[in-house]
């Protein structure tokens, strides 16, 4: 192959796989154009939110090779309504996804505590406030571990309900494979997010099937590449915040958000150095954790997925329900992978209900295995009539 070539595959190579590791593949210009303005057009509609939440209690886990874990607890002020006697409520488990941080909770940690739950988040090790690991140490299996050590710390006693977003579900399923008996001694309920058991090196990004493979064939080199130059990297991003336009597309969302949704994701993900993303892609791409689902047979199983979700496809919910007997399985229109931020109603909805069903359950001592497989297709008609209501006042105001 002639250098010029080489050269060319590799750039192609670099762009590409930096887009598909932050969730950014460039798309048709005037169509991030329009998205941009609706966001802008949705921010103008509702109440300005810092998306920033004051934790009850702010907790450092050591993880086992030493890595300082950023933990944050809500206590709710009130418990939650419907428990029996002698029933107490669950910890909610909130683990984020890939080059996320735990502030993408922000509307679910909301909910739950109003609901009086105890809610613990953590930032995945080289994630948000938690500390760097070695470049070994970016695995599945590791964020199992990491798992496991907060749960020990901060919520060693009492049942618990496990959710995970993307990466944050492959983590659930590291932990299930480490720790089967603390899955079935406690873990009353489970929601996988838009997440996968294993064959990611199979998803083309919506590129394609041929630059697809070529993302996932050059991705760890190329963004390799760019870790050795973090420096330049950070001043690309001070440049302006035109990147923002990329995450109002469908690689992040598959509807209009409010811009300030657009920057709490791009800022979320630019803070995560390059050298972290790059680790990450190759755990993530030979990730397959399909026999620990079986751990999960018996415990209330929630999967949860956007109809147009580019990174993590329908047809791996369709995997996890199908190894899991009496998983509920709801799928939402217009959504695509960062669904918590994106329809949080939705998802809050969702969560408060299956841990209601958790509760039930172990209450009357029910198999879930004995439910019925049930899935839905849900559509998000608060939201619409939201953005219906933006864009006419929009129109009124052009008129």
């Amino acid at each position: 192959m002639s250098r010029k070539r080489r050269v060319t595959l590799t750039g192609l190579g670099v762009g590409l796989a930096a887009a598909g590791a932050t969730a950014a593949v460039s798309v048709v210009a005037d169509r991030l154009t329009r998205s941009l303005k609706m966001a802008r057009v949705l921010e103008s509609a509702k109440d300005l939110d810092t998306y920033e939440e004051k934790a009850s209690a702010e907790v450092v886990v050591i993880a086992g090779d030493g890595v300082p874990l950023h933990v944050e607890i809500d206590e709710p002020e009130h418990p939650p309504a419907g428990l029996t006697k002698g029933q107490g409520a669950p910890t909610v488990v909130f683990s984020h996804g890939y080059t996320l941080s735990l502030r993408s909770w922000v509307f679910q940690r909301r909910a739950l505590k109003e609901a009086g739950y105890r809610v613990v988040l953590w930032d995945q090790r080289g994630h948000g406030r938690s500390g760097a690991g070695s470049k070994e140490s970016y695995n599945i299996d590791q964020l199992g571990h990491d798992l496991g050590a907060v749960i020990a710390q901060v919520a060693p006693e009492g049942p618990l309900v496990l959710v995970g977003h993307s990466m944050g579900g492959m983590t659930m399923m590291a932990l299930a494979v480490q720790q089967p008996d603390l899955i079935k001694d406690r873990v009353l309920g489970v929601a996988f997010v838009a997440t996968s058991p294993g064959g990611i090196s199979a998803v083309h990004w919506g590129l394609g099937t041929l630059l697809g493979r070529v993302v996932h064939r050059l991705g760890p080199v190329a963004v390799g590449q760019l870790a050795r130059r973090q420096g330049l990297v950070n001043l690309a991003l001070k440049a302006g915040r035109d990147v923002e336009e990329y995450f109002v597309d469908l690689y992040s969302f598959a509807s209009p958000v409010p811009l300030s949704i657009v920057r709490l994701t791009s800022d979320m993900i630019f803070k995560t150095r390059i050298e972290v993303i790059s680790d990450f892609m190759e755990t993530l791409d030979s990730h397959d954790k399909r026999e620990s689902l079986e751990q999960f047979i018996g415990v209330e199983t929630l999967v949860l997925n956007g109809v147009q979700d580019q990174l993590t496809p329908p047809e791996h919910s369709d995997e996890i329900v199908r190894m899991v007997p009496g998983a509920e399985h709801v799928l939402v229109e217009d959504a695509g992978h960062i669904i918590m931020l994106e329809h949080p109603d939705v998802v809050n909805e969702q969560l408060l209900a299956l841990i209601v069903r958790a509760q039930r359950a172990a209450a009357a001592h029910i198999d879930p295995r004995d439910k019925p497989r049930v899935r839905r297709l849900v559509t998000d008609l608060a939201k619409k009539r939201r953005v219906e209501r933006a864009l006419r006042r929009r129109a009124k105001h052009a008129s």
